[in-house]
């Protein structure tokens, strides 16, 4: 066994710490729960695809004569490994296929048979085991979007006369968007889509209140009074609260079909609001009105105005009124009759097909407005509509509080699942609307669902999702802290979330809802800060959206530590009093303080143990993963543990790494949930090891082995020089040695920032805090030269250089070693495919692959007819075309492929016939042989009992009930993989058993025919490479970066800076026993930044570093300084790290001490090799004839206006001259110059610059007739 570290001591005063959940959940669990491949089909829960096909199907003709339905789906195995596809640059994918069923209701087709049928619905992306898509061969990761929940939101806002205004916004899942709203004259209205608005009581009556008497029930506004005139005499002086209409009927006759058409007209006697006198009543009689509504008289009136301001302006006054309305204003068309008018409501708002609030919107809904609305009832009903607008009445008179938009309970999260589930939607209704068309098509002829079926169209949809999305980013793959960070991020950006330039500031601050959910340290600097966000360690996120986070239940001031701790959401945590994880409790858990500090949404009263409801897991809940591997983050200011946890995430992976002596605790979760080390699976033993495999056997239970089909050893091929998406390089070394004996979750190996199952990002440095000769001014850092000689921050990085051969009009391009031109000594490293041996150092300019290629025929000159006279033919009619090394390219080849597709001739066709049919001979015996191991554990199952009855998938009986099995009958059966779960005998446990074995077989079967396949496709079609490519080359360089003056590091704290000065050891400070110190850092960074945290880790590394000891810090639970002093004293070392310090040059002592000690230092991306740049001449732009910009374009730096001021302030005008013309765009003038330099002659004078040129044209443009007058 190699020797392991000890365990860190863990400063952490919480003795029972809760698990952390796994941190990729968010990502791999969304994914399984959308592909429920792990499900057997009959239990597949209803949500990801598998809702998502049942939502679309069955699909039925225009005549509902055939239906296609769909009964399963299933996937095959993906034809490449994920190695393969980032070779290759392919998309590691899984072939869909659907078992869909299509039968006819018709009785007159008595010839169509109903058919059931696997059909291939196209290849969609596949999650990797790391959380991870490969897209077209690289690496790509789907974020997660925090969106705001469907469901009902109340919000006040402000008129310009100071007037407030209220609204009720409904936003469904997928719909139209209806908000309710006052304007300034107390009048409410509703809005479709935001467009066109009408008032509420105009939809009132549309839904079915069709008279006011009706709409002010609604809201107990009004009484009945029958007309009488006894009756009506005792209401004199009261309010009438609905119009007195005088309603009658006229006959006319209709001119087109002289049919007598009766209509109903009314006519107004009394409008609302009129005070009842004694003409009104005769008015009243006479109108033959045989009931009248009044207001009531009670307190709540005053309360309901608006309702009587929007009757008044409801220009309506029966349903059939209000649908018309309505129709007219959202079609600006008269509707052609009473019936479409109506269906146009329905459709918008109660229809299944065409609204839907989803699980989550009507949840939202039942809390928000207390209605107990069934889930399964996703439309909005009449009562939603009526309980929102009471609410907003109540809201008006300041009854109800409006909705806080940034509070969790209103924002959710839309994971991976999710959002590939909004995709398969719209990829499904897109195929869905084919079908049908081509149902309809089809009128007597016998088809099958394949003929139906275009798997294009789902394809594209889920490509263009991957490829396109905002939220489908390429991996930051820089060290393994990166890939964990990006894969549990969370944007309120994307496609139906914020843009950066509307997003406000309250949207991207910091709530109280995002305690132990969202992590108010990690966000980015810049542009997106607050609108990007990360995952606290341990949150989750609940089945609707919501982010939860762990708390443990206190019953009359005793902690429950007993049982697993309860996740709640913002919602649920709403108004309890939740105490500190660190408070003082016993060993039964009952607090033992008099008062403490509990948190109640934003507040922190002081109360009484046996008030509080909950306690929070731990102090780092509040923390993303980055955050939380800062120790002592509590001693830092939060803008600089932002910088520290964003540049954690930018550290390189060094040659040779080292574990933080001060850690948090978290660095062995974070290595082990990154997935990019190996873990064992189980127990086992060792059986083999070397630098590029580890093989293990497991140990397995009697059950296991009788229902599995794999061996019980398992070899793990190592990782070497892997390029990342950042060019950072993985290599992994193995960490144990035959024969040891591992335990399940055991890490393996080592490497890419890790050490020994620990993150490490960076290394321990001893440091010392002075000044030192100027040299570390304002943040810049001085090195030790031992650190430069000792590879202590050498990182590899690796570059991939390919080339493809392309089939062209004028013929193949072919990969030679014999370019034309070109001298022997720069291809004497080329192999007869023109590609570089490896082993070969790469300088700038050097060919790594030669490549020709055929170039047009034109007139040769007299040289080109002499050459082909001496040399044959060859010359004349290729080019060169090969990659070169660019600029700044120093490395070493490690690395190279060649991929290319297989030449088809009649020979050739021929013999992979044979070698397919010689294939197939194989893998027929696999699959016998396959078969027959499933029979003989079944039979061992079986044996002795009576069969149940067992059927395959169409029905039909394939073992009896009540025969006793014998191999015989198990041998029979013909296809094991299309049985439906039959009871096979009696016993539970049994059925299980063999359930799982029949499951196990189906994976193995499938795996079978993946390889078949696979191999069939290499023999017949070779490499696949995208269309039109021939072959693909391509070259891994390898550079090794030494640091370099100019290189940035970093600390943990947010402490960053550029290395300067690259020092002598003996010229460095050291210390009184002359250990010279490795890295001076400018005291004057901490003050003034506040990251004292950077001290306390500096002075309890020192003396872990005496001790030989690492140490567990955990954010806002960590060491204090009376224990830090405990170690500095037992290490023999001085408090706080002050030291005196001697000078490396004299050897004299410095005259103040310094604080000495050892800090984790990172060695950042930015590194100078990649920024350093220099041009003298170049490429040009077209029309301005202007070098271009930057070092990918091999640019120049853009002389500005600030700088041409610069120039001629000092009256520098011969230097401003030549730099705007001959070194930038006066084409003649520069081609002169040039000539003279290299003559030695004098300076030419300048021409006329070429944007003089673009100017004129630009007036001649406008049609001003402009001349250039000498």
């Amino acid at each position: 066994m190699l020797a392991q570290k000890a365990e860190r001591l863990n400063f952490s005063s919480i003795v029972n710490r809760t698990e952390y959940p796994d941190f990729l959940d968010i990502q791999i669990k969304s994914f399984q729960d959308f592909f429920q491949l792990e499900t057997k089909s009959e239990e597949r829960g209803n949500e990801g695809l598998y809702n998502t096909f049942m939502e679309n199907f069955p699909i039925t003709d225009t005549r509902n004569q055939f239906v296609l339905e769909f009964l399963d789906y299933f996937i095959d195995p993906p034809r490449y490994t994920i190695e393969e596809c980032i070779e290759r640059g392919l998309t590691y994918s899984v072939p869909l296929k659907a078992r869909l069923k299509l039968y006819c209701t018709d009785p007159e087709h008595e010839d169509f048979e109903t058919i059931v049928q696997d059909v291939y619905l196209g290849t969609i992306p596949y999650m990797t085991p790391s959380g991870t898509f490969c897209i077209n061969g690289a690496e790509r990761v789907v974020v997660s979007q925090l969106h705001r929940s469907p469901g009902v939101f109340f919000s006040q806002s402000f008129h310009a006369n100071g007037t407030k205004l209220y609204s009720a916004r409904v936003i469904p899942f997928k719909g139209s968007w209806i908000e309710f709203a006052t304007d300034i004259n107390q009048v409410m209205y509703a809005y479709i889509d935001r467009k066109k608005k009408l008032p509420v009581t105009t939809l009132f009556r549309a839904i079915g209140f069709e008279r006011d008497k009706d709409i002010l029930e609604i809201f107990d506004l009004a009484e009945e009074v029958k007309v009488s005139k006894s009756g009506l005499k005792k209401i004199l002086g009261r309010k009438l609260a609905a119009r007195v209409l005088n309603t009658w009927h006229e006959d006319f006759v209709d001119e087109d079909t002289g049919e007598v058409v009766s209509i109903e007209r009314n006519e107004i006697v009394l409008d609302r609001d009129t005070i009842l006198d004694k003409d009104n009543i005769e008015e009243i009689i006479e109108a033959d009105a045989k009931t009248i509504l009044l207001h009531k008289e009670s307190a709540q009136q005053g309360d309901y105005a608006i309702i009587h301001n929007t009757l008044q302006k409801d220009p309506t006054n029966s349903e059939k009124e209000a649908v018309e309305h309505i129709y007219r204003q959202l079609r600006n068309a008269e509707p052609p009759d009473e019936e479409t008018a109506r269906g146009i409501i329905d459709k918008l708002f109660f229809s299944d097909q065409r609204y839907s609030l989803g699980e989550v919107g009507r949840y939202r809904m039942n809390k928000k407005l207390g209605l107990d609305i069934g889930m399964d009832k996703q439309v909005l009903t009449k009562v939603d509509i009526i309980t929102i607008i009471k609410y907003l009445i109540e809201l008006i008179n300041s009854k109800a509080e409006i909705d806080d938009i940034d509070h969790l309970s209103n924002r959710r999260v839309r994971t991976v699942g999710e959002q590939l589930s909004q995709q398969f939607g719209v990829g499904l209704a897109r195929m869905a609307r084919t079908i049908r068309e081509r149902m309809n098509v089809r009128d007597n002829e016998v088809f099958t669902p394949i003929d139906l079926i275009n798997a294009k169209t789902l394809s594209s949809v889920i490509n263009s999702f991957f490829g396109t999305n905002q939220l489908s980013q390429f991996m930051d793959q820089t060290n393994p802290l990166a890939e964990i960070t990006h894969k549990r991020r969370l944007s309120a950006l994307g496609p139906g979330g914020l843009s950066r330039e509307r997003a406000g500031f309250e949207v991207r601050d910091v709530h109280y809802t995002h305690y132990g959910r969202l992590c108010p340290i990690e966000t980015p600097e810049g542009p997106n800060i607050g609108l990007i966000s990360s995952l606290s360690v341990y949150a989750k996120v609940n089945g609707m959206g919501f982010i939860e986070t762990p708390y443990r239940k206190i019953e009359n001031g005793v902690v429950d530590i007993k049982n697993t701790p309860i996740y709640l959401s913002a919602e649920e945590e709403e108004d309890q009093l939740i105490a500190q994880a660190n408070i003082r409790v016993d060993d039964k858990g009952k607090i033992i303080e008099d008062k403490i500090i509990a948190r109640q949404e934003g507040d922190f009263p002081v109360i009484d143990p046996s008030n509080a409801n909950y306690t929070d897991v731990a102090p780092n809940q509040v923390a993303s993963i980055s955050a939380s591997l800062i120790p002592f983050l509590e001693h830092d200011d939060a803008n600089r543990a932002l910088m520290g946890s964003n540049m954690m995430r930018q550290a390189v992976p060094l040659l040779r790494v080292d574990a933080p002596i001060v850690g948090t605790g978290l660095e062995r979760q974070v290595a082990s949930d990154s997935r990019v080390l190996i873990n064992a699976e189980g127990d086992g033993v060792i059986e083999y090891v070397d630098a590029n495999e580890i093989t293990i056997k497991y140990e397995r239970t009697d059950e296991e082995a009788m229902v599995s089909f794999d061996s019980d050893t398992k070899t793990y091929p190592l990782v070497k020089f892997r390029k990342t998406n950042q060019g950072t390089s993985i290599n992994l070394k193995p960490i144990v040695e035959k024969g040891d004996k591992v335990k399940k979750g055991q890490v393996l190996c080592e490497g890419y920032a890790t050490q020994n199952g620990e993150l490490a990002l960076g290394r321990n440095m001893k440091v010392a805090f002075m000044p030192w000769k100027g040299y570390n001014f304002e943040d810049a850092i001085v090195i030790s030269e031992k650190v430069v000689r000792d590879d202590i921050f050498t990182s590899i990085h690796i570059d991939e250089y390919s080339l493809e051969v392309r089939d062209t009009k004028l013929g193949n391009e072919e990969l030679t070693n014999d370019i034309p031109n070109v001298s022997e000594e720069a291809t004497k490293d080329l192999d007869e495919n023109g590609m570089i041996r490896i082993g070969a150092e790469i300088k700038p300019g050097d060919i790594l692959i030669g490549k020709i290629t055929p170039k047009g025929e034109s007139d040769p000159t007299p040289e080109e007819k002499l050459l082909r006279a001496i040399f044959g033919d060859k010359a004349g009619d290729v080019k060169d075309a090969s990659l070169k090394a660019s600029p700044s390219l120093h490395g070493v080849v490690i690395e190279k492929k060649l991929f290319s597709r297989a030449v088809k001739d009649k020979r050739k066709r021929a013999k992979d016939k044979e070698d397919i049919d010689a294939l197939e001979a194989i893998y027929y015996r696999k699959f016998d042989d396959l078969k027959a191991i499933l029979v003989e554990k079944l039979f061992n199952i079986v044996n002795g009992k009576t069969a149940q009855g067992i059927f395959n998938d169409l029905g039909e009986e394939i073992i009896p009930k009540g025969k006793k099995y014998t191999l015989k009958m198990l041998n029979a059966v013909d296809d094991y993989t299309h049985l439906t779960s039959g009871t096979w005998t009696t016993d539970d446990h049994t059925n299980n058993l063999i359930a799982d074995l029949i499951h196990n077989y189906k994976i193995k079967e499938n795996d079978l025919q993946g390889s078949l396949r696979r191999e069939k496709f290499t023999i017949s079609v070779g490499d696949e490479l995208p269309a039109g490519i021939i072959k693909l080359a391509k070259v891994y360089i390898a550079k090794k970066r030494k640091l370099k003056v100019g290189d940035k590091m970093a600390g943990r704290h947010g402490n960053k800076g550029i290395v300067a000065r690259i020092v002598r050891q003996e010229d460095m400070p050291f210390l009184e026993d002359g250990t010279p110190v490795d890295i001076v850092l400018n005291p004057l960074g901490v003050p003034s930044r506040m990251n004292i945290g950077q001290i306390y880790e500096t002075v309890l590394g020192w003396a872990g570093q005496k001790l030989n000891r690492t140490f567990a810090t955990p954010i806002f639970d960590g060491a204090t300084l009376d224990q830090i002093n405990e170690f500095t004293d037992e290490a023999g070392i001085p408090r706080f790290g002050h030291t005196y310090l001697y000078d490396g040059g004299t050897g004299d002592r410095f005259d103040q001490p310094a604080t000495v000690g050892v800090i984790y230092m990172l060695k950042l991306g930015h590194m100078v090799d990649d920024k350093m740049h220099a041009r003298s001449i170049g490429p040009y732009s077209l029309i301005t004839q202007q070098p271009l910009g930057g070092k990918a374009q091999f640019g120049g730096q853009r002389f500005g206006e600030m700088e041409v001021w610069a120039l001629e302030a000092y009256g520098a005008s011969a230097t401003l001259r030549e730099i705007l013309t001959v070194k930038s765009d006066d084409v003649i003038g520069r081609a002169k110059t040039y000539e003279a330099i290299v003559k030695g002659e004098p300076m030419p004078e300048p021409g006329l610059p070429e944007s003089f040129n673009v100017l004129m044209h630009e007036l001649k443009g406008l049609g001003l007739d402009i001349r250039l007058e000498e």
